[in-house]
């Protein structure tokens, strides 16, 4: 039988030189990869954030294949310059790689960057990066964008009287890491096998779909406030009223079939924002900002007493189930 290539046979050169032949090209680029630095053209204000996929808590390789782990390692940093009003426009890969990887399934995480760039964020593409040897697959991913003389949309503005609403999904992903844990715990999900709702969801845990192009339109139409929903809604409404100093009203009736799933689960990179004016096109409205009381969460009136979400420092769920969710 024919033995894969792996990492161990080649050289670090001959490994870049065929991730940097799948990555694209950015818009914004003045000088891109091959030089010590990208050189990049920027209007407005720079727009920065990093992430890091762990093989082991934060992926398994068993579910995800090379171009899903490129894919989703440049949609969670994509949605955080989104979360900004920002427009995304490079990307810097750290990958530090065991040597007996197949040398294509580091092809495939270059093609998945590239493709999740093309489809999401149109112009970002790959400038940079780093390769290593490492007994661990670790993707570090930097994105980087620009405001092109928008203002930035933070998380510390939500005012007492805006309207809480949100863009994406909520809790498919989460029903997805569910799903893959209930029937495929340590071997390749075959979707095949599952219903079309439940396809669904491990497509968007393995390859999240971020509504990207919704952060403009939000820091457009005034948001006074704006995050990215990794973690579970729970915990970043949380978040987003303890920065802005005031407590958020959730109504479950607005977050779906399932509001369990949606406030606890993480990983659909939704974005959550509040407005004081009418709400715009694509974001639904789920709740509403009070002056902040004894606690900052409420759901239909009454403080959140539920799953809180993930927190790598604390683990809510049993240790055999130690798949995180990105920052």
């Amino acid at each position: 039988m024919h033995q894969p290539v792996v990492v161990g046979d080649l050289s670090e050169r001959e490994i870049l030189a065929r991730i940097s032949a799948r990555t694209g090209v950015a818009d914004a680029a003045i000088v891109g990869p091959g030089d010590d630095a990208a050189v990049l053209s920027v209007a407005g204000s720079l727009v920065a954030t990093t992430d890091t996929l762990v093989e082991g808590p934060d992926f398994r390789r068993a579910w995800s294949d090379g171009y899903s782990l490129g894919w989703k390692s440049a949609a969670v940093n994509l949605a955080d310059v989104a979360a900004m009003g920002a427009r995304p426009t490079a990307l810097l890969v750290a990958l530090a790689v065991p040597n007996d990887t197949p040398v294509e399934y580091v092809e495939r995480i270059a093609d998945g960057l590239r493709e999740a760039c093309d489809e999401l964020a149109p112009g970002c593409a790959v400038v940079g990066g780093d390769l290593t040897q490492s007994s661990v697959l670790t993707v570090a991913v930097t994105a980087l964008g620009s405001t092109d003389d928008r203002r930035t949309v933070l998380r510390s503005g939500a005012r007492a009287g805006d309207t809480v609403a949100l863009a994406g999904d909520l809790g498919v992903a989460a029903r997805g890491l569910d799903v893959l844990f209930e029937r495929f715990d340590g071997s390749a999900p075959r979707l095949d096998e599952l219903t079309a709702d439940d396809r669904r969801a491990v497509e968007r845990q393995l390859r999240p779909v971020p509504p990207l192009a919704l952060g403009i339109v939000a820091a457009e139409a005034g948001a006074t406030s704006m995050m990215d929903v990794s973690d579970g809604l729970a915990l970043d409404a949380t978040r987003l009223a303890t920065a802005s100093g005031v407590t958020i009203d959730l109504a479950r009736n607005a977050l779906g079939g399932h509001p369990s799933t949606a406030l606890r689960g993480g990983e659909d990179h939704a974005l959550l924002a509040t407005f004081t004016g009418p709400i715009p096109e694509g974001f639904r409205p789920i709740g509403r900002v009070l002056e902040a009381g004894e606690t900052a969460l409420l759901v239909d009136g009454s403080p959140y007493a539920g799953e809180a979400g993930w927190d790598p420092y604390r683990d809510w769920h049993a240790p055999d189930r130690a798949v995180g969710w990105s920052a």
